[in-house]
C-alpha cells in the first residue's frame, strides 16, 4: 500500500496542486495540518482516494474546514491525533513534532508522521518510523525569519517500510523525487 504523507500548506495551492497530481498512484493521503483556509480542502479533495486530517496550529476557520470535508465522502477530519493501520502497519499522526516524537516511543505505532516546525525528516525512533514530509509551502522559519526550503512531500510504501521525499520545483510546479537526498532505505543499506 502507498500512501501520501503532506503537511504545511498554508494555502500554497499551486505547490498543493503540483503534490496532488504526483500522487494520483497513492492508496491515501495523510495530511499533517496547516492547511490554513477551506478552500485548500478543495485543492486536497482531488486526490480520488481516502485523505485524513489533523488540525494545525494554523488551521483558523475549523468550522468551515470541516464543513466543507463533511460534504466529501473520502475527505475525514480527525481533530488532533489520527490513527489507524493500514496494511498491518499502526500510524499516528499529529501537526505538532513535540507531541509525535513521544508518541514514536510510545510503542504503540510502527509510523508516526507530523508538520508543524517545517523540517523533513525521516527517522527512527524505538522501531518506529517518523516522518515529517516538510512544508507543502516551501518555507521555513527556524531563524525566526522567512527562509525558502524546497517545497516537499513523502511517498510511503507499507510493503517495504521505506518512505521516499519528493520534492516540487519552483519553477515549473511539478513533483519529483528528490534525487540526491537520501531516503531512509538508502540510509539503512548504507548502515547509517
Amino acid at each position: 500500500m502507498h500512501i501520501a504523507i503532506l503537511s504545511d500548506i498554508h494555502d500554497n495551492l499551486w505547490n498543493l496542486a503540483a503534490a496532488i497530481s504526483c500522487v494520483q498512484g497513492a492508496d491515501a493521503l495523510l495530511c499533517c495540518g496547516d492547511l490554513c483556509s477551506p478552500f485548500v480542502i478543495d485543492e486536497l479533495a482531488k486526490f480520488p482516494k481516502e485523505i485524513h486530517i489533523v488540525f494545525g496550529n494554523n488551521d483558523a476557520d475549523l468550522y468551515r474546514i470541516t464543513s466543507k470535508a463533511s460534504r466529501l465522502p473520502h475527505v475525514h477530519v480527525h481533530g488532533e491525533l489520527f490513527q489507524n493501520v493500514f496494511d498491518e502497519k499502526r500510524f499516528g499522526m499529529n501537526h505538532f513534532d513535540y507531541i509525535a516524537k513521544p508518541m514514536s516511543k510510545s510503542g504503540d505505532y510502527d509510523v508516526v508522521c507530523f508538520g508543524h516546525n517545517h523540517e523533513f525528516e525521516i527517522s527512527r525512533a524505538a522501531g518506529c518510523l517518523r516522518i515529517n514530509p516538510g512544508p507543502v509551502m516551501g518555507a521555513k522559519f527556524s531563524s525566526g525569519k522567512w527562509e525558502d526550503t524546497a517545497a516537499s512531500f513523502v511517498m510511503y510504501d507499507t510493503a517495504t517500510d521505506a518512505a521516499e521525499k519528493f520534492v516540487i520545483d519552483p519553477a515549473t510546479k511539478l513533483a519529483r523525487p528528490a534525487n540526491g537526498d537520501i531516503s531512509l532505505d538508502r540510509q539503512q543499506s548504507a548502515g547509517r
